[in-house]
C-alpha cells in the first residue's frame, strides 16, 4: 500500500483520533456484545499507540440510528469490552463532539484511551458536513483510519476530518489493502474466485473486474439462477435479475474468449416454497420443477467446485452459494467453507455474510484473511479507489 501508516509518524504525546469500525452485533436481551471480532481486529493499532504514549481517541458508528440518539446503540458496551481486553480503563465520552468531549480529551494522559459516542447520532456524520468534520479534527493532532469496513463511505469521520489533520492508515487498514491488492494484481496461480449472493446487479462491477484476473470463476447462490436463465434453463420461481440475463450471457462469452473457466452449478437443491421447513429435493439444473425455488448447490456441484478449488493457490470468496440462513439450505456454503479451511492456498473471504459463515463455523484461524468490510470489500474487488483510503497521505517516493 502506497500510503503512510502509523509507523511513519511521530506519535509520542500526541492526541490521535482513530476511526475504527466497532459496529458489533449486540444481544437484543442483554445489550452485550455477541461477537467481538471487530473489536479484536483493531487491537494491534490501539496497542501500538498506547506503547508510544499517544493520547488515543477512538471514534466509530454502531448500527443505523439515522442521526438520532438511540440508547440501544450507545457504545458503552464496546468501551467495557475494550477495557477487559486491554487490561486498562477505556473511558466513554458522552458525545463525539463539543465542549464536554474536548474537556475529556484534555484530561487524557499519555497511553490512555477515550472512546467517543456513536458518530451517527449526528446526521452531519453521514453527510460529510464540513463543520462536523472540523469539530472532530479539533480533538486531535493526528488522524488514523483503521476502519476498512467504512472506507468506501464519504463521511465526515472517514474523509472530511482528513482534510484538517495529518492522515495515515492503521495496521488493519494496511493489512486489508495489501492482502487483497496482492491477490488481485500479483496472485500465486491458479487463481479462482467464488462469487455468490442474491443478485447479480449488486456485483456487476466485481464480476467484470475479477474476470480479467482469475483463471476460474465459480458462480452460485441467487445470482447463479440468472446465469442459468441465460442458458435458457428453467429456474422455476427463483428470483432472477431479468434485466441482467443478457449481461450474464455476455460474461460467459467473455470468459470463453479469455480462456477462463466459468463454472455454474450442475445440480441444485430446490424447495417447493421459500421457507426453512419447505419440502426439498436435489435435481440436475435441467430438471428444476416449475413453481419451485433454487435454494442451494447440490452434491455434484460441491464436488465439481471442490475439484477446481483444490488445484488453486489463491482463492477469493464473496457471497454464500445458497440460502445459508436456513439450516436446510446451508450445506453447500458450509462445504465450501470447510474445503477452503483445509487448503494449502491463500484464501480470502470478502466480508459481509460470507465472513459471518466463517465466524459462525469457527474457521477464522484456518483462513488466510477474513475481511472486516462487506461493502468496502466489494468496492475493492471492483477495482475502485476507496474514498477513506484516497485521502490518506502518500508515502514519499524514493
Amino acid at each position: 500500500m502506497n500510503k503512510k501508516t502509523v509507523r511513519d509518524i511521530d506519535l509520542s504525546g500526541k492526541r490521535v483520533l482513530v476511526r475504527v469500525d466497532l459496529n458489533v452485533p449486540l444481544d437484543e436481551g442483554t445489550g452485550a456484545i455477541s461477537d467481538d471480532t471487530r473489536v479484536r481486529a483493531v487491537l494491534p493499532t490501539i496497542r501500538y499507540l498506547i506503547d508510544r504514549k499517544a493520547r488515543v481517541i477512538l471514534c466509530s458508528h454502531l448500527g443505523r440510528p439515522e442521526g438520532k440518539v438511540v440508547d440501544e446503540l450507545r457504545l458503552a458496551p464496546v468501551a467495557r469490552r475494550l477495557s477487559e481486553i486491554l487490561g486498562s480503563p477505556v473511558e466513554m465520552a458522552m458525545d463525539c463532539i463539543g465542549p464536554q468531549v474536548e474537556e475529556a480529551v484534555g484530561r487524557l494522559k499519555e497511553g490512555e484511551v477515550l472512546l467517543l459516542e456513536n458518530l451517527r447520532f449526528h446526521p452531519e456524520e453521514e453527510k460529510n458536513d464540513p463543520g462536523f468534520a472540523q469539530a472532530l479534527a479539533r480533538l486531535a493532532d493526528i488522524y488514523i483510519n483503521d476502519a476498512f469496513g467504512t472506507a468506501h463511505r464519504i463521511h465526515a469521520s472517514t474523509v472530511g476530518v482528513a482534510e484538517h489533520l495529518p492522515a495515515v492508515a492503521g495496521f488493519l487498514m494496511e493489512k486489508e489493502i495489501d492482502i487483497m491488492d496482492k491477490a488481485l494484481n500479483d496472485p500465486v496461480r491458479p487463481f479462482a474466485a467464488i462469487i455468490g449472493g442474491a443478485k447479480i446487479s449488486s456485483k456487476i462491477g466485481v464480476l467484470e473486474y475479477i474476470l480479467e484476473r482469475v483463471d476460474s470463476l465459480l458462480i452460485a447462490g441467487g445470482m447463479g439462477s440468472t446465469f442459468l436463465k441465460a442458458l435458457k434453463l428453467d429456474v422455476g420461481q427463483s428470483s432472477i435479475d431479468k434485466d441482467k440475463v443478457g449481461l450474464a450471457q455476455w460474461l460467459m462469452e467473455k470468459a470463453a474468449k479469455k480462456g477462463a473457466h466459468l463454472l455454474l452449478p450442475s445440480d441444485v437443491v430446490v424447495a417447493d416454497r421459500y421457507a426453512p421447513n419447505a419440502r426439498t429435493k436435489t435435481v440436475p439444473i435441467t430438471g428444476v420443477p416449475s413453481g419451485w425455488y433454487v435454494m442451494d448447490i447440490g452434491p455434484q456441484t460441491i464436488e465439481l467446485f471442490a475439484a477446481k478449488l483444490r488445484k488453486c493457490k489463491t482463492i477469493i470468496w464473496n457471497g454464500p452459494v445458497g440460502v445459508f440462513e436456513f439450516p436446510k439450505f446451508s450445506k453447500g456454503t458450509q462445504a465450501i467453507a470447510n474445503l477452503l479451511a483445509g487448503l494449502d492456498a491463500t484464501t480470502i473471504i470478502g466480508g459481509g455474510s460470507t465472513a459471518e459463515v466463517i465466524e459462525e463455523m469457527g474457521l477464522v484461524d484456518k483462513i488466510t484473511h477474513v475481511s472486516t468490510g462487506g461493502g468496502a470489500s466489494l468496492k475493492f474487488l471492483e477495482g475502485k479507489t476507496l474514498p477513506g483510503v484516497a485521502v490518506l497521505q502518500d508515502k514519499e517516493s524514493r
